[in-house]
C-alpha cells in the first residue's frame, strides 16, 4: 500500500519535477559555458559541473552563500539572475502542485484507506463489521461500545463518517467512507480477520445489504451475518443462501402487534427481553381486540395487514391505491382527513395504525383519528429518529421506529445468541405463564429492562466451573450459578431461562438441574448479577466459596482443605 501511495504521488507531481530538473540542468549548463573573472579582472575559464551544480542548488533553494569560488563576471551575474527567476517559478509551480495533491479527494482516500487497513490488521480484540452508519448503525455502535465490543464500520456518506468520529466512545471506532457493497471494502474492513466475529448489513438499501450478505457468506462462511431488509422478496433471497439472521423490521413489528392483540403478556415479556438493558420499564399498553383501521399500504402497511388478518383481526385499509390485492375492506384516501376515517368506521374502531413513510402525515392521521374517537388505541410509524421530540410530545400507545427495532434485534443476537431460540419456545406459552415470568423479571430488576446473556460451560467462558466438572468430576447443580459470591446465602437477581444440551432445549430449568460440560445457558437479570456470576464462573476461589462456604485463599490452602460433599448443589467424586 505504501508503494502504491508513493507511485501515485510521483505520477501526480511528475510534470513539476520535470520542470525543476530542466531548470536546474539549464542553469548548471549555462554556468559551465560562461567564463568568469579573477580578483585582478582577468578572464578565467567557466565553472566546472560540480561547482556550477553546487551554486545552483543553494541559490535556487534561496539559501544564498554568495559568489564562490570567485566573484562573478557581469555575464555570469546576468545568467544567475535569469536562473533565480526561473527557479522561483519552478518551485512555486511544484509547491502549488504538491498542495493540490494533498488536498485531492482521491489521494486523501488512498491515504485513509491505507491507515484504515493497517489499524484493522493490528486489531487483537473481537470485533464486528457494521455496514451502514445511519440511525441504526449509530445505535448499534453505541450499544456494542457499552458492551466493550470493538466496531469496524463502513459508510458511504462522508458526513455520517465525520459524525461518527466525533462521537464519544469508550474505544475508538474504526470507520471508513466506503461502499460496503463492494467486496474489496469488506476485505479491507477485516472480513477474513481472525478476530472478526460477524457482519451486520444494516444500510437503508436492501440491494446493498443483499450484496454484503452474499459476499460475507462466500468469503468467510463461518462468520455470523445479520442483514436488515424491508422487501419480502429480498428477504426470501437472503434466506435462500443461508444468511444466519434476517431482520425485517416491518414484519417483526407487525408480528409483535398481532401477537400483542392476542396475547398481551407474551408481548410484554418479549419487550422486556429484547429492550435496552437498564432502561426503566415503560408503562404497559395492551392493544385491544376489535376492529382496526390501517392507513397506508406500503411495505409496512402490507406487513401489518398480513399479520393482523392471519390472526383473524377485523381490518379496514385506507390507502390512495384504487385496487388492493387483499381480502379486507378498503377506503380510497390518505387518512389525514376526517371523511375517509369516518367511512372506515373510526368511531367504532378500537385501534388505528398510521403507517405511511412520512412522519408528519402519520402524526396528522393519529391526531385526526384521536379527535374523532378519544378512546382509540394509536400505533404510529416513526421513520426518522430526528423526529423523536414530536412523537414523544404526541405520546402514542405504540411507536414503530425501524432503526430501534433493528438495533434491538442485532444486539440481542450478539449478546445473547440463545434468545431467539427461547422466544420461539414462549410463543406456545399460555398468556398466564408469560405474565408470571414478566412479573418476576420486573421485580428482580427493579422495574428496569433486564440484561440477557448466554454462557457456555467450557474452558474459555467458564474455566472454574469447567475444571470442576471435567477434572474433579463434580456433580454441579444450576443453583450454584445463582448464588452471590460475596454472600452465598443470598441469591443473585437473575433467572435461568433456557438450557441447551446436545441440541435439546429445557425451558426455565430449576436450581436442582445438574450441569454438564458444554451446556449452553441463557440468563436474564441485572448487570451487577452478571458480573458477580462471571466471578463464580472464572475464579476458583469464588466458586469454592459458593459451593462449600470456605473462603479459601490461595492454591496451598485449597490443597490442604478437605474435600467436602455439599448438601446444597455439588457432589465431588472421589479420586
Amino acid at each position: 500500500m505504501n508503494t502504491s501511495v508513493f507511485f501515485l504521488a510521483l505520477r501526480r507531481v511528475r510534470v513539476p519535477l520535470i520542470v525543476l530538473i530542466v531548470i536546474y540542468a539549464v542553469s548548471t549548463l549555462g554556468l559551465t559555458l560562461i567564463p568568469g573573472i579573477d580578483a585582478h579582472g582577468q578572464p578565467t575559464p567557466p565553472m566546472g559541473f560540480f561547482h556550477a551544480f553546487y551554486f545552483v542548488s543553494y541559490t535556487a533553494s534561496t539559501i544564498g552563500f554568495g559568489e564562490i569560488p570567485n566573484a562573478f563576471s557581469d555575464a555570469q551575474r546576468m545568467w544567475v539572475t535569469v536562473c533565480i527567476f526561473l527557479s522561483v517559478i519552478g518551485w512555486s509551480y511544484s509547491i502549488i502542485s504538491l498542495l493540490g495533491l494533498v488536498q485531492d479527494k482521491g489521494f486523501q482516500q488512498v491515504l485513509m484507506s491505507g491507515r484504515f487497513r493497517r489499524r484493522v490488521r493490528h486489531l487483537g480484540e473481537p470485533f464486528y463489521i457494521v455496514c451502514g452508519c445511519g440511525e441504526t448503525g449509530m445505535l448499534i455502535a453505541r450499544a456494542l461500545d457499552r458492551e466493550g465490543i470493538r466496531v469496524v464500520a463502513l459508510e458511504r456518506d462522508d458526513a455520517r463518517v465525520q459524525e461518527l468520529e466525533l462521537e464519544d466512545f469508550n474505544a475508538d471506532i474504526l470507520v471508513m467512507c466506503a461502499d460496503a457493497a463492494q467486496p474489496q471494502n469488506l476485505l479491507m474492513a477485516g472480513l477474513k480477520h481472525r478476530s472478526c466475529r460477524g457482519v451486520l448489513a444494516i444500510t437503508d438499501d436492501d440491494a446493498a445489504n443483499l450484496s454484503v450478505a452474499i459476499a460475507s457468506r462466500l468469503i468467510n462462511p463461518g462468520l455470523m451475518v445479520v442483514a436488515r431488509v424491508a422487501n419480502p422478496s429480498i428477504e426470501r433471497n437472503m434466506m435462500s443462501f443461508g444468511t444466519h439472521y434476517v431482520v425485517n423490521h416491518f414484519e417483526k413489528f407487525a408480528d409483535y402487534l398481532a401477537q400483542a392483540i392476542q396475547s398481551p403478556s407474551w408481548f410484554r415479556l418479549v419487550d422486556l427481553l429484547t429492550g435496552l438493558p437498564g432502561q426503566e420499564v415503560s408503562e404497559r399498553h395492551d392493544p385491544p381486540v376489535g376492529d382496526w383501521v390501517v392507513c397506508g399500504y406500503g411495505l409496512f402497511g402490507q406487513a401489518v395487514v398480513r399479520n393482523l388478518d392471519r390472526h383473524g383481526v377485523s381490518l379496514t385499509v385506507i390507502a390512495p391505491e384504487l385496487h388492493l390485492p387483499v381480502s379486507v375492506r378498503h377506503i380510497v384516501g390518505h387518512g389525514m382527513e376526517a371523511e375517509p376515517l369516518r367511512q372506515a368506521g373510526i368511531e367504532s374502531a378500537v385501534g388505528i395504525v398510521a403507517g405511511s413513510d412520512n412522519d408528519t402525515n402519520n402524526l396528522s392521521i393519529a391526531m385526526t383519528a384521536k379527535e374523532i374517537n378519544p378512546e382509540l388505541f394509536v400505533v404510529v410509524r416513526q421513520n426518522r429518529v430526528a423526529n423523536e421530540v414530536l412523537f414523544d410530545a404526541y405520546d402514542a400507545d405504540f411507536t414503530m421506529v425501524p432503526s430501534r427495532i433493528v438495533a434491538r434485534e442485532c444486539m440481542a443476537l450478539i449478546t445473547s445468541p440463545l434468545l431467539p431460540r427461547f422466544l420461539r419456545h414462549i410463543r406456545a406459552w399460555v398468556d398466564e405463564s408469560a405474565a408470571t415470568l414478566a412479573g418476576q423479571l420486573e421485580e428482580l430488576c427493579g422495574h428496569r429492562v433486564p440484561l440477557v446473556w448466554s454462557v457456555r460451560l467450557n474452558a474459555s467462558e467458564a474455566p472454574a466451573v469447567h475444571r470442576l466438572l471435567m477434572i474433579e468430576q463434580a456433580r454441579v447443580a444450576l443453583g450454584i450459578l445463582r448464588r452471590d459470591p460475596a454472600d452465598r446465602q443470598r441469591s443473585l437477581p437473575l433467572l435461568p431461562l433456557l438450557l441447551v444440551r446436545d441440541g435439546r432445549d429445557q425451558e426455565m430449568p430449576g436450581d436442582d438441574t445438574v450441569l454438564h460440560a458444554g451446556d449452553d445457558l441463557l440468563f436474564a437479570g441485572t448487570r451487577a448479577a452478571r458480573f458477580a456470576q462471571n466471578l463464580t464462573l472464572d475464579n476458583q476461589n469464588a466458586l469454592d466459596y459458593v459451593v462449600t462456604g470456605d473462603d479459601a485463599q490461595g492454591l496451598l490452602w485449597r490443597c490442604l482443605s478437605p474435600r467436602k460433599r455439599s448438601a446444597d448443589g455439588v457432589t465431588r467424586q472421589p479420586g
